[in-house]
């Protein structure tokens, strides 16, 4: 039990889980009211405005910042992670979903054209996010973490 205590006592790990379910909860809230319905997919997948990934490693790299300051190891450890990160959010994972999405449209041409396809060989195409997405994502976990506090 005492190691559940420490967990939920420690700012910097309760900062960075904030930063992921606020960034969670508020893409929800976005996707229903830009689709207009609501898809319980997006409190857990990736993709969406605001990056969820973007919130928790900028929370993280704060937090770490804020307790051991800027020339401390951990807060080396974090920020390096978090570059990381956002960049793959933005490139690697952003160009797959492109990618998917034109994948989709070709077996749906096909599908059209006679091919059998399932409903399962969809691939998915929210993975990845804009700029905008990573930049937002990034102010909303460094935001969580100062209201955290250290």
């Amino acid at each position: 039990m005492d190691f559940l205590q420490d967990v939920f006592q420690n700012k910097i790990f309760v900062s960075a889980a904030l930063g992921w379910l606020v960034a969670q909860v508020l893409k929800t809230i976005i996707y229903l009211i830009i689709n207009k319905r609501f898809v319980a997919e997006r409190m857990v997948g990736g993709g969406g405005m605001p990056s969820s990934h973007s919130a928790t490693v900028c929370a993280l790299a704060t937090a770490a910042g804020m307790r051991y300051g800027g020339g401390s190891f951990e807060f080396a450890v974090a920020a390096m992670f978090a570059i990381v990160v956002m960049y793959d959010a933005m490139g690697v994972r952003r160009e797959t979903g492109i990618q998917a999405k034109v994948l989709n449209e070709m077996m749906e041409l096909l599908t059209n054209m006679g091919k059998e396809m399932s409903a399962e060989d969809k691939l998915k195409e929210l993975v990845g996010h804009t700029p905008l997405q990573v930049l937002m994502g990034a102010i909303l976990g460094i935001l969580i973490a100062a209201l955290v506090g250290v």
